[in-house]
């Protein structure tokens, strides 16, 4: 026995599945989206505070209602989630939360999604839950004897709770040049990476990087292959925060410290830096965990997809991942995976790729 059903159970309520909940509403699908939020907003009710709307890599609208004039000044923990929330006073699609799904698995020809709401039987799930449930948090010996403060992005609130310290921030993604340019104003940071950084310095063009960084990823989850950070494939751009950390000298980047001491780390050349905050800027994975019952991982940890949808389980499809992990790739993906779960359900070919809204 079951405490709800739907033909298609949307998990996550950011802006892939607001996308998703949209085109199912038009379609005339019997839906319910179940998101582990307490109010609309997604991620973005959880970014620091001093992430402002002129620095965040842009936010598309959402379909069926263009966003209206934003603030560049205004945070942006407060001014998408607002956005949001007027989009589901308008189109007041069924969203039930705060409702996290646990597990899911096959039942018959269905499924059973195992929530902090009770059981759930659907017909097809479109999975919505994004990365930020699921920091990725790296491990170095001598990790737990460290005396000093250690956080990841997920936890980072302002520059204000580490002034005067000196901090490790390790990553070399955007969030850590974000991060290196704003905590460096009030403490002393050590920037450390795996890699040497790359910065674009070819006329970086976000149009056509981001059709180029989309075109490479396709190509990974195609091919099964497990996708990679944003900048793994993009590369960094030279912009107004990241030349200003540069002018500081806070992009001084030394290579990844060997261990973690009590009250510092253990640099690559045997040498020692006091240090008494380690921030981990090291990015985060899709958060999944809730399908692996399913078994959709292949050997390599990659899942296999063609547009949304996973191979060789046609009625799981996966959007806000991969490809589509930018908010205008969230959009597309909604509305693709809806074309295809109405094909799939209504037993007609399915055209993998099929945009059809």
């Amino acid at each position: 026995m079951t405490d709800g059903s739907a033909t298609v159970v949307v998990i996550g309520g950011g802006q892939s599945g607001l996308s998703a909940a949209y085109h199912l509403q038009r379609r005339g699908l019997d839906f319910v989206v179940l998101d582990a939020e307490p109010a609309p907003g997604g991620a973005w009710r959880h970014r620091w505070e001093s992430l402002r709307m002129a620095t965040v890599n842009g936010i598309f609208d959402l379909p069926g209602l263009p966003k209206p004039p934003l603030d560049p000044a205004e945070p942006s923990n407060t001014a998408v989630p607002r956005y949001f929330a007027e989009f589901e006073r308008k189109f007041d699609p069924p969203i039930l939360r705060p409702v996290t799904v646990t597990a899911v698995r096959r039942s018959g020809p269905s499924f059973i999604l195992e929530t902090t709401a009770g059981l759930w039987r659907a017909e097809a799930i479109i999975n919505a839950t994004g990365t930020w449930t699921n920091p990725t948090r790296p491990i170095y010996p001598g990790q737990e004897t460290f005396r000093g403060l250690q956080l990841h992005t997920s936890d980072y609130v302002s520059a204000e709770q580490l002034a005067g310290r000196r901090v490790a921030v390790v990553g070399g993604g955007i969030s850590a040049v974000q991060l290196l340019e704003e905590v460096s104003r009030s403490a002393r940071t050590f920037w450390y990476t795996r890699r040497e950084p790359f910065f674009r310095t070819d006329g970086f063009e976000p149009e056509v990087a981001g059709r180029e960084t989309i075109a490479k990823v396709i190509a990974d989850v195609e091919a099964g292959r497990p996708t990679g950070s944003v900048v793994s494939y993009t590369g960094l751009a030279w912009t107004s925060y990241a030349l200003e950390a540069k002018r500081r000298g806070a992009l001084e980047r030394r290579p990844m410290f060997t261990a973690i001491e009590p009250t510092g780390v253990r640099e690559a050349d045997g040498s020692f830096t006091s240090v008494d905050t380690i921030l981990w800027a090291t990015g985060f994975k899709a958060a999944l965990a809730h399908l692996d019952p399913l078994g959709l991982r292949n050997e390599a940890g990659g899942i296999r997809m063609i547009g949304t949808q996973v191979v060789g389980e046609p009625r799981i499809h996966l959007i806000g991942f991969g490809p589509s992990q930018s908010t205008v790739g969230a959009n597309r993906a909604g509305r693709e995976a809806v074309a295809a779960v109405v094909k799939t359900l209504t037993r007609e070919p399915v055209t993998m790729g099929d945009s059809t809204t």
